[in-house]
């Protein structure tokens, strides 16, 4: 009996070809990192230009805020501060009166005074140096979302695939968004964290002494502008 000879299929060849660098023109093999290094620049400065003014507004919105609770903070403190030296004058009075029949030695009144603008500066001093922890408990306050994968701005984009990619806006118009949070009172216990006195609610009338910013021009809507940066668009 005779094996039946079957006719060979030669195998298909696979060719591949790995285009060469786009921006050095070194063949696949060289496995240069110019792309690499293109990439890394474009997303620098698409971030620059789409996501500085988000920053900006981040930062603007924190320093306000916080400001307005270190100045809240220091009056609380101040406040007290003064009750206790009416007190303490009303005491110098009554020793006076009692052992002299006449009023506070000038000196006397003057040592008050003086005991009055050390304690008012201590309060500043005291305020001020919350900034660190007050600062980061507004910036955890602010909130940047991401769309899903399964977005449908995700998954097809509005770029051309033929005529290349055309310049889109900012997704909705969106901008950083701040989260709620929790209420001022227990905002105060998370940033005391049980020190004495914890600072009363942000009134209005604290903004006129916030420390001006570089150009703040907040209360007129303004909004700063991102620095121009270079474009430089590597072929991928």
């Amino acid at each position: 009996m005779y094996s039946r000879d079957y006719p060979h299929k030669p195998r298909k060849s696979v060719i591949r070809m790995d285009p060469d660098c786009a921006i050095c023109h070194a063949p696949a093999t060289a496995a240069c990192d110019c792309e690499a290094k293109g990439l890394e620049t474009a997303i620098r400065q698409a971030e620059a230009r789409m996501m500085q003014s988000i920053y900006n507004e981040i930062r603007s919105w924190v320093r306000a805020h916080a400001q307005d609770y270190i100045l809240e903070y220091f009056r609380l403190l101040t406040e007290r501060r003064k009750v206790a030296h009416a007190a303490h004058l009303e005491r110098i009075a009554a020793h006076a009166y009692h052992y002299y029949h006449a009023p506070p030695h000038p000196n006397e009144i003057a040592a008050a005074q003086a005991q009055l603008k050390r304690g008012i500066d201590d309060d500043w001093q005291a305020s001020v140096q919350r900034y660190p922890e007050v600062l980061e408990y507004f910036f955890s306050l602010a909130e940047l979302t991401l769309p899903s994968d399964d977005d449908p701005a995700v998954k097809d984009p509005p770029l051309s695939a033929l005529g290349g990619s055309r310049k889109v806006g900012r997704r909705g118009g969106g901008a950083a968004t701040v989260a709620s949070g929790p209420s001022i009172h227990e905002r105060e216990r998370s940033l005391t964290r049980g020190r004495t006195p914890p600072p009363p609610p942000p009134l209005e009338s604290s903004r006129d002494r916030r420390t001006p910013g570089a150009r703040d021009r907040r209360s007129h809507g303004y909004r700063p502008t991102p620095t121009p940066v270079p474009t430089y668009y590597p072929p991928y």
